[in-house]
């Protein structure tokens, strides 16, 4: 469920950049943008302590998603939802927006370190093994964006530069194992959408620390990734729906940042067509997943209480 910090506070960093970009969109940053970052840092304060029940009364659970191959990877996202949160409450509480991104870089790096450990252990079991294992592992290509907005571009180019080798070596494994292993069951299918994130942010975080040009390269793969997982998630509809959901919004933000900063850099009608196509598509996803998420619990609370005495 913390995909759903990432995903509703990466939409409103999405957004500024792409406000910057269509100044006529939206009429103040406000109007749509700091809707996103509020209910990501409504997300993060209401699970946060949720998870700290868990480990009060389900420690054997918590103790499995640190040990499963299936859900480890996805550990990643509290951490990496940190940092997005502290992006986001920047620009009105720096103080505490730069504590929460160290706080955030901190726990992402033990995450990472358990991860390897736990991959050079031999205990990885392939075909449980899904593109959530992207977040715990680069994740760190995300914080730059946040983290060069509050000041701090060294540590955001130590954490790029080890996820951005990490994902070299696990990318790869990534796309075997979706072709030659069993497809993962449909619940999990939305989960493929993050493979769109390491292109998209490699590409859009790797120029703003290095000014590299042919990091642009990267963005162009991952247009043709975008088109290629839409098409292969066409039926997602009748797929399950369950917290995995949450999958499809923060790639689809990255996908958008990317685009923006790409039609900021090359400023056709083409270009910024894509960027104003790609945030429309993590608008809609968004909220889609959203609302599905609010109704859900509606109705989970509205049957707890028939059946309470």
């Amino acid at each position: 469920m913390y995909g759903a910090v990432m995903g509703l506070a990466g939409l409103g960093l999405s957004a500024r950049t792409a406000a910057t970009l269509f100044p006529g969109t939206f009429r103040a940053p406000a109007y749509f943008t700091e809707l996103w970052v509020l209910l990501g840092a409504v997300a993060l304060l209401v699970l946060l302590p949720l998870y700290f029940l868990k480990i009060i009364f389900h420690w054997q659970a918590v103790k499995e998603d640190f040990t499963d191959t299936g859900l480890l990877g996805f550990c990643g996202a509290l951490p990496v939802g940190m940092t997005l949160v502290a992006g986001g409450i920047g620009p009105y509480a720096p103080a505490l927006a730069s504590g929460l991104w160290w706080a955030g870089c901190a726990l992402l790096g033990c995450f990472m370190a358990w991860a390897l450990a736990r991959w050079l252990a031999g205990t990885i079991e392939l075909a449980k093994l899904n593109a959530g294992w992207l977040i715990i592992l680069v994740g760190g290509i995300v914080v730059p964006g946040p983290g060069i907005a509050l000041g701090h571009a060294e540590a955001s180019r130590y954490f790029f530069g080890v996820s951005t080798c990490a994902c070299a070596l696990l990318l790869p494994v990534l796309f075997y194992r979706a072709g030659a292993i069993a497809p993962l069951p449909e619940g999990l299918r939305p989960t493929w959408f993050i493979l769109l994130v390491p292109p998209s942010l490699i590409y859009a975080n790797g120029a703003a620390l290095f000014a590299f040009e042919p990091f642009e390269i990267l963005y162009f793969f991952g247009t043709m990734l975008a088109v290629a997982l839409l098409a292969c998630s066409r039926n997602f509809l009748r797929w399950p729906f369950g917290p995995a959901w949450w999958a499809f919004t923060f790639p689809l933000d990255a996908f958008a940042y990317a685009a923006a900063h790409y039609a900021q850099a090359h400023p056709s009608l083409l270009w910024k067509s894509v960027a104003g196509i790609a945030i429309l598509l993590a608008t809609l996803f968004v909220c889609f997943v959203l609302s599905r998420n609010l109704f859900l619990a509606a109705a989970n609370l509205r049957s707890a209480a028939s059946r309470a005495p």
